[in-house]
């Protein structure tokens, strides 16, 4: 049995964690758009849903979000600890034992699927386990120590919010849940690719194979070009299937050419300042798209 002197050492040794370390771990400012996407799906999904359960729903995806962020920072504590975007993190600070995170984000995690099947519908909680399962174990376990297209593959797990939104209004998955689906998955690789180019020497020192690491910048800006392109037609297509009005048409090929325009810019500076708009502007971009089609569901009618 250990003496009162061991006990009084081990709970001064062990780290003493603060609220505002367990809300790091929910990684809140990718949350934030995640819980946007989600709710954009619960607004304009047709149908009706009690506005409480609305909310719960959203909270739902939120907690969900935030306990794959939660675990992806339990698994990749040694990555963090290199690099100098993630080092202040709580779990390499030395603020929280590894062991209190992923209890932490297994608590929620389960949770958040549970309440979501009980007290809205279990489609839309399935889908919420589906996400927050690829972003565990496909994306963080298998993919991104092992392979460059990490976050092509790996991005679908960002790409379910609002399908998990709209499931919860309609029960089920519709062409239009699949399209929204479709943009994030889509615009997740320019996205990241941006913020891989100017970190480049900290996934190179973490040993993560990001694309710029393992075929050079040059190849990674032509991607995110060819992406970016892509993803203009794709962002169209709610208004060519008659989802979306003019207003969502026009104002989505507006933010989008401006998304390519960021693209050939990173090809012709080739510097680090033309990354970093990319990657704010990314941020924006994806806001924009979706909200413009809250603004033009609420205008049907209307105009």
């Amino acid at each position: 049995m250990p003496s009162d002197r061991t006990i009084m050492m081990e709970t001064a040794a062990a780290p003493v964690a603060s609220p505002g370390d367990f809300v790091v771990l929910l990684k809140p400012r990718v949350m934030s758009l995640v819980v946007f996407t989600g709710a954009v799906g619960v607004v304009i999904a047709p149908g009706h849903l009690h506005p409480v359960l609305a909310l719960v729903a959203i909270l739902c995806i939120a907690v969900g979000a935030g306990a794959a962020g939660c675990i992806n920072m339990w698994y990749e504590r040694d990555i963090d600890a290199i690099m100098r975007r993630t080092r202040k993190r709580p779990i390499p600070a030395g603020r929280m034992a590894p062991r209190t995170a992923l209890e932490f984000g297994v608590t929620l995690a389960v949770g958040s699927v549970a309440f979501m099947g009980l007290a809205v519908n279990w489609t839309a909680a399935g889908l919420l386990a589906l996400a927050i399962a690829f972003y565990v174990f496909v994306y963080t376990i298998w993919l991104k120590r092992r392979t460059p297209h990490n976050i092509v593959i790996g991005g679908a797990a960002g790409a379910f919010p609002p399908m998990i939104g709209w499931a919860a209004v309609t029960g089920d998955v519709s062409m239009m849940s699949i399209v929204m689906f479709a943009i994030i998955f889509f615009w997740t690789p320019p996205h990241f690719w941006a913020l891989a180019l100017f970190g480049t020497i900290d996934y190179a020192k973490a040993g993560v194979p990001m694309l710029p690491v393992v075929s050079g910048a040059a190849a990674t800006r032509r991607q995110i070009l060819l992406y970016t392109v892509l993803l203009l037609p794709l962002t169209l297509l709610p208004w060519g299937m008659g989802f979306a009005g003019p207003v969502y048409g026009i104002g989505a090929a507006a933010v989008g050419l401006v998304f390519i325009w960021g693209a050939v810019r990173i090809m012709i500076e080739k510097s680090d300042e033309a990354a970093r708009w990319m990657f704010r502007y990314s941020i924006l971009y994806l806001a924009l798209i979706f909200g413009l089609l809250v603004v033009d569901n609420a205008l049907k009618g209307i105009i």
